[in-house]
C-alpha cells in the first residue's frame, strides 16, 4: 500500500482548513439574534440584554394595514414604525379617543402611551402631526404574539371573522373599518396559530410516547438482523416465489382476456375496433371491444414469453445472485461489527450539516444595520433609498415626502467582506457538499475493505484477519484520503451544479419563456443522470481502491471496465438484491407497524394498562414506521455494501484464478457448484 491521489489530499486539507477559517470569520462578523430575535425601526432587538429593550421582546406594529402579507411582516419589510413592547395590545382604541379623553381618564393615555415611541408624552400635540410623524400609532387592536410580533387576535364566531368577538373596529382617521379589512394583512395567520396549538399536542404526543418510540425502533433493528441472516436460507425460497408468482398472475390475466374476447362473441357492436369508434373519454367503452381484450391478451403473451425466457437463459446467473446474497449473508454473520459502522457515517455527516447550518447563520447575519426611506406615497423619489436615522430629519426628505420614515431593513454593508457574502455562501454550500460525500466515500470503502478481507480468506473463517471493520478503516483514512476526497470533489461539483439549476428554475418560473423552461428542464435531467452515473462510479472505484489501493482514476476504470465485462450479471445482480432488500424493508417497517398501531390504539389487552394517553395516536405510529423503514435502510445498505463488493471479488477471481494449486478460487463452495468449477491439478511442467 502507498498513499494515492496526493494532490488531491493536500487540496482537500487546505479547504478544511479554509473552511474552518471561513466559520471563524463568520463567527466574528454573524449574530444569529439577528434572526433569533426581531429588530425595532432603530436596529435594536426586542429583548436585548442590557438595553432598554431587555424587557421588551415583542415588536408591534404601528399601523398592521399597511402590511401586505405575514411574509412581510417576518421580513421586516413592512413599510411602517416598528417598536419593541412588552406585550401586545389587549383591547380596542384610537389615538383620537385618548386624547379626547386623557384630562379626565389618565389610564387610558399611560395604557396607550407604552405603544408610543419612547420618550413620547404629549397628548396635547396635534392628531394630524402626531400620525404625520409617527410618534403614536392611529389605533391599537387586540392581538396576541406570535413568532415574537403582535398579530389581530382572529377569531371565528359562528362562521364569522372576529377580533376580540368584535366585527368592526375605528381606524383612527375618522373611519369605521371591518374586521376582514386585516384579513389581508394577516393572511394565513390563523392557520399558522392552530398549526402551533397542533404543533404543541404532537410535542406532547413525543414527550409521553419517547420510550415506546425506543423499543418499537429497537424491535426494528432485531427484526432487520434476522431478516439478514435467514437471507442465507431464504433468499432463494423468496426470490423463486415471486418469480412464479408473477408468472401466474400473468397467465390467469392472458386466461381472463381470452374469457372476456370470447364472452363478447356475436354481442352486437363488440366487433368494432377502436379507429371505428375513435378517441373516448369514458374507458369502459373500449372495455366492450373483442379487439381490446385481444391486444390484452397478446401484451401480456408477450411479457409471460418474455419472463420465462429470460428465466431460462438467465438461471444460471440468477443462481449466482442467488448464491452472492446468501454469501453476503455470511460475512455479515462474521463481521458483525460493519452493521453498526452506518451510526459512524451518520455522526460524520450529522457533523457536516451543523456546521454548514450554523456557518450558514452566521454568514446570514454579517453585516451592520442598513436603514432605507419608508414613505407611504408611492411617487416619493427618496423611496427605498438609504438613510442614517440621526440625520433623517434635517434632511428634505420629510418635507418633500410628508410621513416618511428612515426604517431599519436588514443587515449588510459595503466592505469587501460584506460584499462577497454571497460568494462565501456558495463556497459553504460547496465544501459541504464535498465533505458529505467524502463521509460517505470513506464509508463505502472502508465497509469494502472489510468483505474483501472475507471474500479473499482462502480458509473461512480462519484466515480473516483479527478486526477487519477497523483495519481497513485505518487503511482508508491513512493511504486513501487522497482518492476518496477526489471522487468527493467530482461528485460535489455536480451536485452544485444541481442546486444552482434548481435555483434558477425557481427564479424563472413565472417566466413565459418556453425555450429557457425546455433549456432548464434538460440541463437537469442531463445532470441528474449524470449524477447517478458518478454514484455508481464511485461506489464501484471506492471497492477497487479497497481491494488493490490503486489511485481513483485508475481504480474507476477498473470497476467500469470489469462490470461491463459482466454486464448481464450486473444487471441480474442488481435488480434481485434489489427486490429482496426491498421485500425486507416492506417487512421490517410493516411488521413493526402493525404491532405499533395494535399497541397505541390499545388493541393489545396485556398492555393496554401501559399505553400512555395521547392526542394523536398516529404522531408515535408514524414516527415508528418511518423509523423503522430508516434503520432497516441502514442495515440493508450494509448488505448491498457487502453484495456489491463480494461481486466484483467474484469477477475478479474468475478472471485472475483458474482453480489450479498455483491460482486456486476464493470463491465460496457453492458458487463452485454454480459455476461448474473444480479445483484443477497442478498443471505439469
Amino acid at each position: 500500500r502507498r498513499c494515492t491521489d496526493i494532490i488531491c489530499c493536500v487540496i482537500f486539507i487546505i479547504v478544511i482548513l479554509g473552511y474552518i477559517a471561513l466559520g471563524v470569520v463568520a463567527w466574528v462578523h454573524g449574530d444569529p439574534r439577528k434572526v433569533i430575535y426581531p429588530t425595532d425601526s432603530y436596529g435594536q432587538f426586542c429583548g436585548q440584554k442590557n438595553t432598554l429593550n431587555k424587557n421588551k421582546t415583542i415588536l408591534f406594529y404601528f399601523n398592521i394595514l399597511k402590511c401586505a402579507s405575514p411574509v412581510v411582516l417576518i421580513n421586516l419589510q413592512c413599510p411602517t414604525t416598528q417598536l419593541c413592547v412588552s406585550k401586545c395590545p389587549d383591547r380596542f382604541a384610537t389615538y383620537i379617543d385618548v386624547q379626547a379623553s386623557y384630562r379626565y381618564r389618565p389610564d387610558q393615555w399611560n395604557y396607550f402611551r407604552q405603544f408610543c415611541k419612547p420618550g413620547f408624552n404629549n397628548p396635547r400635540k396635534s392628531v394630524a402631526q402626531v400620525l404625520r410623524d409617527e410618534d403614536c400609532p392611529s389605533m391599537i387592536i387586540p392581538s396576541r404574539p406570535f413568532l415574537k410580533r403582535c398579530f389581530p387576535d382572529f377569531s371565528t364566531k359562528n362562521g364569522v371573522l372576529t377580533v376580540a368577538n368584535q366585527t368592526t373596529f375605528k381606524d383612527g382617521r375618522g373611519k369605521m373599518r371591518n374586521v376582514t379589512d386585516l384579513r389581508e394583512a394577516a393572511n394565513g395567520i390563523n392557520n399558522v396559530l392552530d398549526a402551533r396549538s397542533v404543533g404543541m399536542k404532537i410535542f406532547e404526543d413525543y414527550a409521553i410516547s419517547w420510550y415506546w418510540i425506543l423499543i418499537g425502533l429497537f424491535i426494528a433493528m432485531m427484526l432487520s438482523l434476522l431478516f439478514l441472516v435467514l437471507l442465507r436460507f431464504t433468499a432463494g425460497v423468496l426470490f423463486w416465489i415471486f418469480i412464479f408468482g408473477v408468472i401466474g398472475i400473468i397467465g390467469y390475466g392472458i386466461w381472463h382476456c381470452y374469457w372476456e374476447y370470447d364472452h363478447l362473441k356475436g354481442i352486437p357492436g363488440s366487433d368494432l375496433t377502436v379507429y371505428d369508434i375513435g378517441f373516448q373519454t369514458d374507458f369502459k367503452v373500449y372495455l366492450q371491444l373483442r379487439q381490446t381484450w385481444l391486444a390484452f391478451m397478446i401484451i401480456l403473451c408477450g411479457v409471460e414469453v418474455i419472463i420465462i425466457l429470460m428465466l431460462i437463459f438467465l438461471r444460471n446467473r440468477i443462481r449466482i445472485a442467488i448464491a452472492l446474497l446468501k454469501e453476503g449473508s455470511r460475512a455479515i454473520g462474521y463481521i458483525m461489527s460493519t452493521l453498526f459502522y452506518p451510526i459512524v457515517t451518520f455522526l460524520l455527516i450529522a457533523i457536516c450539516i451543523s456546521y454548514w447550518a450554523v456557518t450558514a447563520v452566521f454568514l446570514a447575519t454579517s453585516g451592520e444595520p442598513v436603514y432605507k426611506v419608508m414613505a407611504n406615497q408611492t411617487l416619493c423619489k427618496y423611496a427605498n433609498l438609504t438613510c442614517d436615522p440621526e440625520t433623517f430629519n434635517t434632511t428634505n426628505v420629510t418635507k418633500l415626502c410628508p410621513g416618511a420614515q428612515c426604517t431599519f431593513a436588514f443587515y449588510g454593508g459595503e466592505s469587501l467582506y460584506h460584499k462577497y457574502i454571497f460568494i462565501f455562501q456558495l463556497a459553504n454550500a460547496f465544501v459541504f457538499l464535498w465533505l458529505v460525500n467524502f463521509a460517505i466515500a470513506l464509508g463505502q470503502c472502508t465497509l469494502a475493505g472489510a468483505f474483501a478481507s472475507y471474500y479473499w480468506a482462502y480458509r473461512k473463517p480462519a484466515d480473516i484477519p483479527l478486526w477487519p471493520l477497523f483495519s481497513s478503516f485505518g487503511r482508508a483514512i491513512r493511504y486513501h484520503t487522497g482518492s476518496l476526497a477526489f471522487g468527493a470533489l467530482i461528485l460535489a461539483i455536480v451536485q452544485l451544479i444541481r442546486v444552482i439549476l434548481e435555483y434558477l428554475d425557481h427564479k424563472l418560473k413565472g417566466t413565459q419563456n418556453s425555450f429557457t423552461r425546455f433549456l432548464l428542464c434538460c440541463l437537469k435531467c442531463c445532470f441528474w443522470c449524470l449524477e447517478k452515473f458518478l454514484k455508481f462510479i464511485n461506489r464501484n472505484a471506492y471497492i477497487m481502491i479497497a481491494i488493490y489501493g490503486k489511485n481513483f482514476c485508475t481504480s474507476a476504470k477498473e470497476a467500469f471496465f470489469l462490470l461491463m465485462r459482466n454486464v448481464v450479471r450486473v444487471a441480474v445482480l442488481d435488480k434481485v438484491t434489489d427486490f429482496l432488500l426491498f421485500l425486507g424493508k416492506i417487512l421490517v417497517a410493516g411488521g413493526v407497524g402493525v404491532l405499533a398501531f395494535f399497541f397505541f390504539t390499545h388493541r393489545i389487552p396485556v398492555f393496554a394498562q401501559e399505553v400512555p394517553v395521547l392526542n394523536y395516536y398516529w404522531v408515535p405510529l408514524l414516527t415508528v414506521i418511518i423509523g423503522s423503514y430508516l434503520v432497516a435502510h441502514g442495515f440493508f445498505s450494509v448488505y448491498a455494501m457487502c453484495v456489491d463488493t463480494l461481486f466484483l471479488c467474484f469477477c475478479e477471481d474468475l478472471e485472475r484464478n483458474d482453480g489450479s494449486t498455483a491460482k486456486p478460487y476464493f470463491m465460496s463452495a457453492s458458487l463452485h457448484r454454480i459455476l461448474g468449477k473444480k479445483k484443477l491439478s497442478p498443471k505439469k511442467a
